[in-house]
């Protein structure tokens, strides 16, 4: 399974607080996400702040792609929503 994360800018999702990231799964496309609360809790985002959360993403961009490439191996290429839980605790901002 090749699985690849396009450069693309995530998008934030009001309507469930998750930021939107794309991945392709063997050259489909499939979407992943990660919530606000996992970017508070793990990459040092600040509460009730969409600017805040877009940065943490882009901070930790590799670390989210790496643990959303790990869901969708397991998955088998289904769309993923990272929460705090996907996370190790006390790894803040790495």
């Amino acid at each position: 399974m090749e699985i690849r994360f396009p450069a693309g800018a995530p998008a934030y999702r009001d309507s469930n607080l998750t930021v939107v990231f794309p991945a392709l799964v063997d050259g489909e496309p499939v979407p992943c996400a990660i919530s606000v609360e996992a970017l508070e809790d793990h990459f040092g985002a600040c509460s009730e702040d969409e600017e805040a959360w877009m940065r943490a993403f882009d901070a930790g961009r590799p670390r989210i792609e790496a643990v959303a490439r790990e869901h969708l191996q397991i998955s088998n290429g289904t769309p993923v929503l990272l929460k705090s839980g996907h996370f190790p605790p006390g790894n803040a901002a790495g």
